[in-house]
């Protein structure tokens, strides 16, 4: 394919290193978490030999200045030597490996023969299996590939046997960074997030995540799939600490968190086990009598199985008589194959009736519609009404339509599970119940005018329906409502009249409500007004603006809840108008449901993004009446939950009227005691809710992780994203109590105090100028800026609405969602090689280009970016793009950017090369993202108003509030050097800036180079 733009300075080719202008730092890496023959601690602890993708035990990839020109690897202190005086007969199922296995890779994969992709980006690696091995030929996942090939599931009978956690882990050097040149910090030798990511996604695409065998997850941002062996894969529990010390002080010393984040049903990839789904019948699963954790791998039965020990707090249980079975020599159970609850760290339990709050029955789907005059007149009625079809019936209406011409009618596809019914309610002064019985010919209307005291005037019969026996009344419906309120004058909505009387129509079944509003509901009894008046910004009183004062918004919140419902809403603002959405949003945020925000709603730019994101609500797996319980081992306690749900008291249980495949909770631990370094951690997540099926369920999620006495054994099983996720939910909660200049310098100095602390603790042989981050946390310093930067919590001028947007994000956003947020993917479109974003002829994986560092100096003139957040994705076309990239791209008759449409959603589709490589890469990234739709935005520079949020989104540089990476960096380093020398306090180090401090900390940089 030609080049399209004359005015590039250089473009990508597959033999050139990746645009960070550095080779893959992963090139020729051995994979470092598979044991080396003649190992013998495996059979003593959980924990083989670990290392993290990427990092060789030898210290290869510790040599920045091999691999990123002048930027070295340092190694810290050597660890302590290998204690092999654990316990093993403290553990679960230490014996379980065959006399072959301990000298064997996963699998009988050769030992440490993993390896990262070849040296460049481009460049697809395949590991080659002998003929018949299991993963022989494995077609990793379809989500990697847009032109799929068929995937099998993996079956735990191919697997080698478990190997034990907890083994001897080789010393981990720390990095040293940035290299200098001239006395400035040069951005290309710094850590980069692109880089990372690229890395392991070509890593991934050829290998699996074993759970047990590897335990340093791999990055968020990235597809894997991982193999459940026992312990609970990544996507559903991430540890900040993989293994954690023993004492409290010793994590004090660390200044890291003990955290969790959870996403219980986060959905699985193509290549995955499914979840097994386990009915012990009325018994119910096997618990602890004592702390009443659920049946799981890591327990132990003794007594020749009449004994079950608890892995959480020891307790020895009678075996029930009708789940006794008989224990090998070696104290296993003989049926533990036959037993998914044995040999899977995520199950699900059917539960009795002992566990019911009330019958569950199907999920029931309310759409509560606003009907005003703004909804109208910005075709926001519209818009909603097209996406509810969209959701309930997918394409097939177009289908039947065209069968129906001919005399067929097709079989119904159902998007919802047999059982599941809808409910249509329109409001605005008033309340309109529709009646949409199969037996009717048409939907009847009823009007609800008293707004004091609302009721439903209908019965569940026919307020809720089968939505596919009721499809043509739905559908017909649907197409009528923008027509049957066109005519309306009413420019105020009632919203908490309408929201009072669904949740007395779903008070005896629970559910889930999906809300539009679009202009702020300022009529009858709830009414809102104008909060954020631009006079509380930048000041204490500030945070007001970030909750509700309303007494009755949050009382019908908490009945949200109490009835087992959840609220999603669909927010549009006029032109940027205030929506209080502290307040509309706390019904959502407390109820377990989620705020969709159209700040400035425009059709038809934002039709398609609010039609698929509607369509995503409704048919991802969701559940209701939900409950949820964390338990840990003895020495640990909950400290504290961050997320959106409710909680009545410390140490109660959590209530979700509704959860999703989005969502995900924050778990903070605190020490009650000293654990034991001969055992290991545990960690279950009990999540007690319904299906849309309307089956009552338990969904444990199993955990495990080693104890250590050693804080380098410690650093180098970090996971930076689960880190990352527990400091921005802790930060985000913190806004509606402190100021946001204080949460930014205690996100500063949380920061400081980590790196400080490995500093002093890992890497002491270093000289005192050199900055060394950690290995597995080389990006940390990159995503704590992020957030600085974020809307959440930047300096300078925010609406509020936007500021409550991004906290209540952050606060549930899953480890995946949030890696975007903060650092965005950017792929230069004007330099794809030809055998980009089409499937490789060998391998059959899309070859997905690399990502360039979100920094205005990797942009070049001429050039066309595509920058996605997970939340909006900008096409971003430079003022002098070739007319050639336009017209191959967009099509004719486009040959310059002011002839493009400025609300464009998506891409026309073409028959030319580049047209169909940037569908085929949208494709992709669609597939890798939370609950928010891919859309187009068009931002070209210096025409559209998106081209300020383009260069917000370049968040390594410098802009009026914050500083760029480079200065970041230089800023931590003084904090971490005042730190060191005992001179730091925390009023200076909340006041530090790079104006005096700068000289000091680019003189202490520059040791890095003996200068």
């Amino acid at each position: 394919m030609a080049n399209y733009n004359p005015y590039q300075q250089s473009s990508y080719q597959p033999s050139q290193f990746p645009p960070n202008g550095t080779p893959n730092q992963y090139a020729g890496t051995p994979q470092g978490g598979y044991p080396h023959p003649g190992t013998s601690q495996q059979e003593q602890s959980y924990f083989p030999q670990q290392g993290q993708p990427g990092v060789s035990n030898d210290g290869g990839v510790g040599q920045l200045a091999g691999q990123m020109g002048g930027m070295a690897l340092g190694g810290g202190d050597t660890a302590a030597p290998y204690r092999p005086n654990k316990k093993k007969n403290r553990h679960a199922y230490h014996n379980l490996e065959q006399p072959s296995s301990q000298s064997q890779g996963f699998a009988g994969a050769p030992p440490n023969q993993f390896g990262y992709g070849a040296q460049d980006n481009q460049q697809q690696h395949q590991q080659q299996f002998a003929p018949g091995h299991p993963y022989a030929g494995q077609q990793v996942t379809q989500a990697m590939n847009q032109f799929p090939a068929p995937s099998a599931p993996f079956s735990p009978a191919l697997q080698a046997p478990s190997p034990s956690l907890g083994g001897q882990v080789q010393p981990q050097p720390g990095t040293v960074a940035p290299g200098v040149s001239q006395g400035n910090v040069d951005p290309d030798q710094i850590p980069s997030i692109p880089r990372v990511r690229d890395a392991a996604a070509q890593y991934y695409l050829d290998h699996i995540y074993p759970t047990m065998e590897q335990h340093l997850p791999p990055p968020a941002a990235i597809p894997y799939v991982a193999h459940d062996q026992g312990n609970s894969s990544p996507k559903y529990a991430r540890l900040t600490l993989n293994n954690i010390p023993s004492t409290a002080e010793a994590l004090a010393s660390t200044a890291l968190p003990l955290g969790i984040i959870l996403q219980p049903l986060a959905p699985s990839q193509d290549g995955e086990q499914s979840i097994p789904v386990l009915d012990f019948g009325d018994t119910g699963p096997p618990r602890c009598r004592r702390c009443r954790t659920y049946i799981n791998p890591f327990m132990i039965f003794r007594a020749g199985g009449n004994k079950l020990v608890c892995n959480m707090c020891t307790f020895p249980n009678d075996v029930p008589p009708d789940y006794f079975a008989p224990t090998d020599p070696s104290g296993v159970r003989v049926d533990r194959a036959q037993r998914p609850e044995l040999t899977t760290g995520t199950v699900e339990f059917t539960v009795p009736k002992e566990y019911w709050a009330k019958e569950p029955v199907g999920l029931h789907w309310l759409f509560l519609i606003d009907v005003g005059q703004e909804a109208i007149s910005r075709g926001f009625l519209q818009a909603f009404c097209e996406g509810i079809l969209l959701a309930l019936y997918g394409d097939e209406l177009d289908i039947e339509d065209d069968g129906q011409q001919d005399g067929e009618k097709p079989e119904p596809q159902r998007r919802l599970p047999v059982g599941a019914q809808v409910g249509f309610v329109t409001f605005d002064r008033s309340m309109y119940f529709f009646n949409c019985n199969a037996k009717l010919e048409q939907a009847q209307m009823l009007v609800m005018p008293d707004l004091e005291d609302p009721f439903v005037p209908l019965g569940s019969d026919g307020l809720f329906v089968d939505p596919y026996e009721s499809k043509s009344i739905i559908t017909s419906l649907l197409r009528k409502l923008p027509n049957l309120f066109s005519h309306n004058r009413v420019p105020e909505p009632a919203l908490l009249p309408a929201l009072k009387a669904v949740q007395a129509a779903l008070a005896t079944t629970g559910g889930k409500i999906s809300c539009s509003i679009s202009a702020l509901p300022t009529h009858g009894p709830g009414r809102l007004f104008l909060r954020d008046k631009n006079d509380l910004h930048g000041i204490e009183t500030e945070r007001k603006l970030f909750q509700t004062e309303h007494a009755d918004w949050r009382k019908v919140a908490g009945k949200m809840v109490e009835s087992g419902i959840g609220v999603d809403f669909f927010i549009a603002a006029a032109s940027g108008g205030y929506m209080d959405i502290a307040t509309i949003g706390h019904v959502s945020a407390l109820s377990g449901g989620e705020t969709y925000f159209y700040p400035t709603f425009t059709v038809p730019r934002d039709v398609q993004k609010l039609t698929k994101e509607l369509e995503h609500s409704v048919t991802r797996e969701t559940g209701y009446q939900a409950l949820m319980k964390v338990r840990c081992s003895n020495g640990l306690q909950v400290s504290s939950y961050h997320g959106n749900f409710q909680q009545n008291s410390l140490g109660a249980d959590l209530e979700l009227g509704s959860i999703d495949a989005d969502k995900a909770v924050g778990v903070i631990f605190s020490y009650d005691g000293k654990l034991d370094s001969k055992l290991d951690a545990h960690f279950q997540c009990a999540l007690l809710y319904t299906t849309a099926a309307g089956e009552r369920r338990v969904r444990c999620t199993n955990t495990v992780a080693s104890v250590g006495e050693n804080i380098h054994e410690v650093m180098r099983l970090i996971d930076q994203d689960a880190v990352v996720s527990i400091i921005a939910r802790e930060a985000a909660t913190r806004m509606t109590e402190r100021t946001l200049k204080e949460i930014r310098n205690a996100m500063t100095e949380k920061t400081i105090d980590i790196l400080a602390g490995y500093r002093r603790m890992a890497s002491s042989s270093h000289p005192p100028g050199q900055l060394v981050l950690p290995e597995n946390l080389k990006e940390f310093a990159m995503y704590s800026l992020c957030l600085l930067k974020s809307r959440a919590f930047k300096a300078g001028h925010e609406p509020s609405d936007r500021r409550t947007y991004s906290m209540r994000l952050v606060k549930s956003a899953s480890p995946l969602e949030l890696s975007l947020f903060l650092y965005p993917r950017i792929v230069p479109l004007h330099s794809l090689p030809d055998n980009s974003c089409f499937p490789d002829p060998e391998t059959g994986h899309l070859v997905v280009p690399p990502s360039i560092r979100a920094s205005f100096g990797r942009i070049e003139d001429g050039g066309a970016y595509l920058v996605d957040d997970g939340q909006i994705c900008l096409l971003w076309l430079h003022e002098r793009l070739s007319p050639n990239f336009i017209e191959d791209l967009f099509g004719a008759p486009h040959a310059d950017l002011a002839s493009l449409d400025p609300y464009l959603s998506s891409l026309p589709v073409l028959e030319t090369h580049l047209n169909a490589q940037v569908r085929n890469l949208i494709a992709y990234w669609s597939s890798l993202r939370g609950s928010k739709a891919l859309t187009l935005q068009l931002a070209r520079q210096g025409v559209d108003g998106a081209d300020f949020e383009f260069a917000r989104l370049l968040v390594e540089d410098r802009n009026s509030e914050a500083q760029s990476y480079v200065d970041w960096l230089v800023h931590l380093h003084r904090g971490i050097q005042l730190e060191l020398s005992g001179q730091r306090s925390k009023a200076e180090g909340e006041g530090l800036g790079i104006g005096a401090g700068l000289d000091s900390a680019m003189a202490g940089l520059n040791n890095l180079m003996g200068r």
